[in-house]
């Protein structure tokens, strides 16, 4: 990870997956971080994944059923156990290979992909787990360093216009039907933060119950003719 020290405490660190799920996102804690390095080949598992889409989700079943080399059978072990632990925990991991991640084409001058800078919303307490085990990984930026799109005059003056109705309660429904609201513009300076490979995080979600910010993050453009694998839940 790069240095972490202008996230003004932003990012907590544990040493082992209980801290991970037990330590409360406090103050300007929105983002807990289980710094790890692996063994294993993640990517034999990532290239021999069936994988003719966009992306492609991977079975417990169809991860033990891959032919691998010892270093891929170490790197399939530590999935099994990362996914049995956050299962036991009452997460639901996925397991995914990623090519790419679809376009947002409707709003080209507003998109709502995960490539945007984002926050995750529930109605109910939850937090977003994800690890990237090989390829690109995934940047939060500090909540200070952002700005809500719908908040700068321009974007909010063009989506009045998409609305084609008067600024009241019913343009705050519109901007949360089409998730308008969840999409962060960086500052000028602001500074992302690469989440790493091999790391598993927990990212603070909007929810009515929470008591910090959401963590603003954002997926990485793939590198040219490489997959990714990623758990998330």
């Amino acid at each position: 990870m790069k240095d972490v020290s202008h996230t003004k405490n932003q990012i907590q660190s544990v040493t082992n997956f209980q801290d991970l799920v037990a330590t409360p996102f406090q103050g300007a804690v929105n983002a807990l971080c289980w710094n790890r390095k692996l063994e294993g080949d993640f990517s034999e598992i990532a290239n021999k994944v069936d994988c003719t889409e966009t992306m492609a989700t991977v079975s417990r079943e169809e991860l033990l059923e891959l032919q691998l080399s010892e270093q891929g059978q170490l790197a399939r072990e530590i999935l099994l156990n990362d996914l049995k632990l956050l299962e036991g925990y009452g997460a639901a991991p996925i397991l995914n290979v990623i090519q790419h991640y679809e376009r947002d084409e409707d709003f080209p001058w507003f998109p709502t992909d995960v490539y945007s800078f984002h926050v995750d919303r529930s109605p109910v307490p939850t937090d977003t787990f994800l690890c990237t085990y090989y390829g690109a990984a995934s940047d939060i930026i500090p909540n200070e360093q952002a700005i809500q799109k719908i908040r700068v005059p321009e974007i909010r003056a063009e989506l009045k216009k998409l609305y084609q109705g008067d600024e009241g309660a019913g343009f705050e429904d519109f901007l949360r039907e089409y998730f308008f609201d969840l999409h962060y513009k960086e500052n000028p300076n602001a500074q992302p933060i690469n989440l790493g490979v091999c790391n598993l995080w927990r990212l603070a979600v909007d929810h009515p119950k929470s008591k910090v910010l959401p963590c603003i993050h954002r997926a990485p453009m793939e590198n040219a003719g490489e997959r990714r694998l990623l758990l998330i839940c």
